[in-house]
């Protein structure tokens, strides 16, 4: 191929992209959506032909002009000598492309996503094939490191870290269960905030521990949590609001984003659980729990390396910024909240649980607030919080008693404000 046919051919593909590359701030969504609109068309090519380009070929040209410039788009020799020759172009192109969005998605995966999206039949290409050709896409090109710095909060309440671990396994009732131990960690002092064990990892042993923090040692500004699905949850995000604290998630793959509480995690396991004999806390977890949480007290009593004095002193040397908030106030605060449709005769169901309302709501969507124990519930009703209470059907076989029972106290009546 002449340099001139290189440079014609180059042209044609610049053609193709030039609308993106031109454009001086283009988001990642509308980046897509060009590729996508630039395959539905038809170009002409150097030789007269008309012809198509896909998905993943504009988006090779074009992350070949922004490494590279122009000269980028100008056709090289074959350069993959050594790899199956069922490797096409086009295959390539949407093996490069998976390889750039999910980097780290194993090569059995990857084979497995060309199978199901139909681009190959399943004895069509082997797996050492796509091996080979990943492995020499990150010879000629290794992964971008970010780079990552200690650092910590200036203040005590800035930033709370939050996270799961597994915990030893525990015999109860004669079957073996694992368990979860659950932890938040301020980033300033290293002081451990509040620590539980449970045989679940739930949102509801997840709040139950943040308000125990919360009560003891107040309101941190950030609350900073992995992407795990209790912690991404509308529920999360209505109790931070409520909490006034911020959410901050870290990026996937990147444990050195909350090094801190992953490192405490780590010295709990070689100090506390590889010490543990299990055969102690046969059908005694709260054995268990008092156990782990004078751990954690004795680790936020000892002299840490980095702060040169115990994650307690230095945690309680701000006390004066500790924004504290009364009982009733958290208690409000860490209700769970849904919307329900009332029955036409003044019934709504909360986990099975039956809760009987005031006519007035009958056949509506309300609003509720409950305790994950379900002993309190409310309706929301402008602003406010009126309790609810659970059905009684032969209480209320009586209907003078029934009358009685939705007789409202002035407490009730004005409501709780939230």
């Amino acid at each position: 191929m002449t340099e001139k046919e290189k440079e014609a051919i180059a042209l044609f593909r610049y053609g193709i992209i030039a609308p993106l590359v031109t454009q001086s701030e283009v988001s990642s969504k509308e980046r897509n959506k060009f590729f996508i609109d630039a395959s539905r068309l038809k170009y002409k090519y150097i030789d007269g032909e008309y012809k198509t380009v896909s998905y993943f070929t504009v988006y090779r040209y074009y992350k070949a002009y922004i490494e590279k410039g122009f000269d980028g788009l100008r056709p090289k020799g074959r350069s993959d000598l050594g790899i199956h020759r069922k490797l096409d172009p086009e295959l390539m192109d949407r093996i490069e492309f998976i390889h750039s969005e999910y980097p780290r998605l194993p090569c059995t995966l990857i084979l497995d996503k060309l199978i199901t999206s139909g681009a190959i039949k399943k004895d069509d290409v082997s797996l050492s094939t796509i091996t080979r050709f990943i492995a020499r896409l990150k010879k000629e090109k290794e992964l971008p490191k970010k780079e990552y710095r200690r650092y910590e909060r200036e203040h005590i309440n800035e930033v709370w870290y939050g996270d799961t671990s597994r915990g030893p396994y525990i015999k109860l009732q004669g079957k073996k269960y694992k368990t979860h131990i659950i932890a938040f960690i301020d980033d300033a002092s290293r002081f451990i905030v509040g620590v539980d064990i449970f045989l679940n990892d739930n949102f509801i042993n997840l709040m139950s521990v943040l308000k125990s923090a919360v009560s003891r040692y107040g309101r941190p500004k950030i609350l900073k949590f992995d992407n795990g699905s209790n912690y991404r949850s509308s529920q999360m995000e209505l109790l931070s609001a409520r909490l006034g604290s911020a959410l901050s998630y870290a990026p996937p793959y990147t444990p050195e984003s909350k090094a801190k509480i992953e490192r405490w995690f780590r010295t709990l396991k070689d100090h506390f659980i590889a010490d543990l004999d299990m055969k102690e806390y046969t059908d005694d977890l709260d054995k268990l729990r008092c156990d782990l949480r004078s751990y954690a007290q004795r680790y936020n009593q000892t002299v840490h390396s980095s702060l040169k004095m115990t994650p307690q002193d230095r945690f309680f040397n701000e006390a004066s910024l500790i924004i504290r908030l009364d009982s009733q106030r958290i208690d409000e605060i860490f209700l769970l909240e849904l919307e329900r449709r009332v029955s036409k005769d003044g019934v709504i169901v909360i986990d099975n649980e039956e809760y009987e309302v005031d006519y007035k709501y009958a056949s509506k969507r309300v609003l509720l607030r409950y305790t994950p124990d379900l002993e309190r519930a409310y309706i929301v009703d402008e602003g406010k919080l009126y309790p609810i209470h659970k059905l009684d059907k032969y209480h209320n076989n009586d209907s003078h008693r029934r009358t009685e029972r939705f007789m409202m106290s002035k407490e009730d009546h004005d409501g709780l404000h939230i």
